[in-house]
């Protein structure tokens, strides 16, 4: 009965992290919508430049910072912060800070959920049989070809995309190298767009953040989805086991 009793605990213990980055993203969904906006960045536009130009390195880290705790904690604002990234620090600055804020940020969220629940789910998922169980087994075998592809498809909500490989076991450096370069193309057309934000107030107008659904834009993207689901095509035709 003891022995079930502190199994019960630490189960509860593991879980914590998760439950807090929960608790926290409720409330940063209620209380900061009209904080991080881009409208907040338009206000504020003159200060974060002459803070920029006084202090870049700690700009940059601070910015990082604030990334991390915004993916982290599933809070509103990453895509206004990725427009402040090139905003600030040009389109490949603010990509290159943008990617490793929300690759950290990421990182951490798929470290609590699957401290808390990964672990335990997909030995249930594992021990499952019919299709649950066939499903499991077919991310197993084609791990690199789903994270890729769930990062580069725009319509993938980003905390899913954080949270179902933790749910499947999957290793920690394949989920962060599919993390980092699979963000790295959405990242970069929103820091393009922050980077010309400074003649978009110039003429009183808001940005084109649509523009990543635009043809010459989302073909490219899609274009390297379907590369990355190769594998898993190519097993379905031959019968060759995936990556």
């Amino acid at each position: 009965m003891t022995d079930m009793t502190n199994t019960h605990k630490v189960g509860w213990t593991h879980r914590i992290p998760l439950l807090i980055i929960i608790a926290v993203a409720v409330v940063g969904a209620l209380t900061l919508k009209d904080h991080i906006s881009f409208e907040a960045l338009r206000d504020n536009r003159d200060a974060l430049i002459a803070f920029r130009d006084d202090y870049i390195v700690l700009t940059a880290l601070s910015f990082v910072a604030a990334y991390i705790v915004i993916v982290a904690f599933s809070l509103p604002g990453a895509l206004v912060a990725t427009l402040t990234g090139g905003f600030l620090f040009g389109t490949i600055g603010g990509s290159v800070l943008s990617v490793t804020g929300a690759t950290l940020g990421a990182t951490l969220i798929f470290l609590a959920a699957r401290h808390g629940f990964g672990e335990q789910l997909k030995a249930r998922m594992d021990a499952s049989e019919g299709t649950v169980g066939k499903i499991s087994k077919g991310v197993d075998e084609n791990q690199w070809s789903m994270l890729f592809f769930m990062r580069l498809v725009p319509v993938v909500p980003f905390f899913v995309a954080n949270l179902v490989p933790a749910f499947l076991a999957v290793p920690v450096h394949r989920y962060v190298v599919s993390t980092f370069f699979g963000i790295i193309p959405g990242s970069l057309v929103y820091a393009s767009i922050g980077a010309g934000l400074g003649e978009v107030f110039a003429r009183g107008e808001s940005p084109n953040l649509g523009v990543i659904f635009e043809p010459h834009i989302l073909l490219p993207i899609l274009g390297l989805s379907l590369l990355s689901v190769l594998p898993v095509i190519v097993k379905a035709v031959t019968g060759k086991k995936g990556l």
